[in-house]
């Protein structure tokens, strides 16, 4: 049961993960900038705080015990993250949403979970540095399965148009950089594991202790969004978005979306919390993996993937061998 704990808790986390943007397809009337800035709100600060709180009564007296360099540190991680955040939807329109969802998955999967696997000593003589490398590669090709499968569809669905190869090579560089930057946030979790200790130190269990570790980062992660928020809406001029006629259906849409966003964080912290050492190694890969096929699925159930049979079928083939990379990880934890 202690082991098949964290996975299911993993599991959960990804069809939070892979639903909360099922939220952005009611963003209307209010604009962009004004809908991210309530989502972020919600997602970064409101409920982390609250669910925090709940469970660590003493949160802000735990965080100034904690080691300020850490601190530091998972801000600086956080805030880095946001910056991929906002790159993700300068690329969407140069190469569409597939190849991008593609690139970033795969860099943030496999990134995430290398660069705290490498910070720790001795990290190439572990007996899971194997199961690692392996379960990362599977992963990319999964990865790259969904993405060509997604871009075939949009050949399929969008045979008129025709992209400018300059534009196609910038959108992929941005996406790249999205992709490694994305990978920031778990890097930041793992490197924010002396906050949780201190919490542990208080007396929190484990799998609460990750939540304390949350907070910090997504300090530092709000922070960019909210500014680049605030810039919009003072560039744009769409304050008034805000109060928008017959709104109300954006403004729940932006909190639920906010809600699922940071469950599966913080489901997801708890599920790696409790496998240990280990956890932001193998849960981040396998947490974006599956979210990939929720998301996918919930895109099937859309009709996105309608009259694309054999895109479609190529998306089944690259779902498998995701959950083979999942495996594959998993196994690296009973090593």
């Amino acid at each position: 049961m202690e082991l098949l704990l964290p996975f299911v808790l993993l599991i959960f986390a990804s069809f939070f993960q892979g639903s909360f943007g099922l939220g952005m397809k009611y963003m209307s009337p209010l604009s962009w900038e004004a809908w991210w800035l309530v989502h972020v709100t919600i997602a970064m600060i409101l409920f982390p705080l609250l669910w925090a709180i709940i469970v660590v009564p003493n949160l802000f007296e735990i965080i100034l015990s904690s080691p300020i360099e850490s601190i530091k540190m998972a801000m600086l991680y956080g805030f880095l993250w946001g910056i991929g955040g906002i790159m993700f939807g300068v690329s969407v329109p140069y190469i569409g949403l597939s190849l991008t969802m593609g690139i970033v998955m795969g860099l943030a999967g496999s990134v995430g979970s290398l660069i705290p696997f490498f910070q720790g000593s001795n990290s190439t003589n572990d007996p899971i540095f194997s199961y690692v490398l392996v379960g990362l590669l599977i992963s990319l090709i999964g990865v790259a399965f969904t993405a060509k499968a997604g871009i075939d569809r949009d050949k399929l669905q969008n045979s008129t148009e025709s992209k400018n190869k300059s534009n196609i090579t910038k959108g992929i560089l941005i996406a790249v950089v999205c992709g490694v930057l994305s990978a920031l946030l778990n890097v930041g979790f793992s490197n924010a594991a002396p906050i949780a200790k201190t919490a542990e130190n208080f007396g929190v269990i484990t799998r609460n202790s990750s939540l304390v570790a949350w907070v910090v980062v997504l300090w530092g992660a709000y922070l960019m969004n909210a500014l680049y928020c605030v810039y919009l809406l003072f560039k744009n001029n769409t304050w008034r978005s805000f109060g928008a006629v017959n709104s109300f259906k954006a403004y729940r849409w932006s909190v639920i979306a906010g809600l699922c966003w940071f469950a599966a964080l913080g489901v997801y912290g708890q599920g790696a919390a409790l496998l240990g050492d280990i956890g932001p190694i193998i849960g981040w890969p396998i947490l974006l993996g599956l979210s990939l096929i929720i998301s996918n699925y919930w895109a099937y159930r859309a009709g996105e993937w309608k009259n694309a049979k054999k895109p479609f079928n190529l998306l089944l083939v690259g779902l498998v061998v995701l959950i083979f990379s999942s495996i594959v990880l998993g196994f690296g934890s009973t090593v």
